[in-house]
């Protein structure tokens, strides 16, 4: 079940990505949304996924969230934006999470997670230097 509204920057929300394939992120997963409404997009918006799998190396692409914002694990998990795996989905994609059998919740990034994650795209885009 797909979202009805439009999400705001910040927002984390469940994606569903069971129907691709790898090298493809292929199940499902939070993912922070990074974009603000843009005219002419409103059935789309720019993600990053997260991940509680460390990466092997430290890269500019890879944020270390504060915290786990999701009600997935415990609040100390550590969890990691993946900066360098922007996409572009379907609002379709993206469902709140379900917490209890009538409630549902879409936790939002701290203004300097949002920040950084920004910055990581950027890096990850390979546009962080200039």
């Amino acid at each position: 079940m797909g979202l009805n509204f439009y999400p705001r920057s910040g927002q984390i929300f469940v994606g569903d990505f069971t129907d691709l394939k790898p090298p493809e992120i292929n199940k499902k997963r939070p993912v922070i949304v990074i974009s603000p409404k843009l005219p002419y997009r409103s059935e789309l918006a720019t993600i990053v996924p997260i991940s509680t799998t460390a990466p092997r190396h430290s890269l500019p692409f890879v944020h270390k969230l504060a915290k786990n914002y999701t009600p997935w694990g415990i609040e100390t998990d550590d969890c990691w934006a993946k900066c360098d795996l922007v996409m572009n989905i379907s609002l379709r994609r993206m469902s709140a999470f379900k917490v209890d059998r009538r409630k549902y919740i879409y936790p939002t990034l701290s203004p300097e997670d949002l920040a950084a994650v920004r910055k990581a795209v950027l890096a990850g885009l390979g546009l962080d230097s200039h």
